[in-house]
């Protein structure tokens, strides 16, 4: 039986517990689990062209390419992937594109739009360690937006990212 002492030392500890502690677990998924039901990745990918002058191919998108999962939105989530910065201040990166695989829409034509995912991070993270895959966690929107490396069909708000270890 608890006395009124040990009642308040409970009490007053389960106050001091940290918000993350009583936060919702994250969803981890996968780039496959942004696919809509029933679409498999070869269905969103045609033949494409290649461009033998520049040496790349350039695929060609069907309406499947920007086709969301929609039981995603409003999911609270954690996905790995690779950044690719937008904005870079002093403190770090806040605002990138999450991509799938190491130099996406850099050195060649983007994913389609479904495999591509816009996050604005609350905390910055630290622009000495780009190359590295990363786990963000947050808020998942579906939210189809135009930039100037590709079309995206998802938004995360980043609540905490840490390091992908394999």
């Amino acid at each position: 039986m608890l006395n009124r002492r040990s009642a308040l030392m409970l009490f007053s500890g389960a106050l001091a517990t940290p918000k993350t502690a009583l936060a919702a677990t994250p969803k981890e998924i996968t780039w496959d689990d942004l696919l809509p039901v029933g679409v498999p990745y070869s269905e969103i990918i045609g033949e494409g062209e290649l461009d033998e002058v520049n040496d790349t191919w350039n695929p060609i998108y069907d309406e499947n390419a920007t086709k969301l999962n929609e039981s995603l939105d409003g999911s609270y989530i954690k996905m790995p992937g690779f950044i690719i910065p937008f904005d870079i201040g002093v403190k770090g990166v806040t605002e990138f594109m999450l991509v799938p695989y190491t130099g996406a829409c850099i050195h060649m034509p983007p994913p389609p739009a479904n495999q591509l995912v816009m996050v604005n991070a609350k905390t910055p993270w630290p622009s000495d360690d780009l190359w590295n895959p990363v786990w963000v966690i947050g808020m998942m929107r579906m939210q189809l937006q135009t930039t100037d490396l590709g079309q995206t069909g998802y938004a995360i708000v980043a609540d905490q990212m840490e390091v992908y270890e394999w």
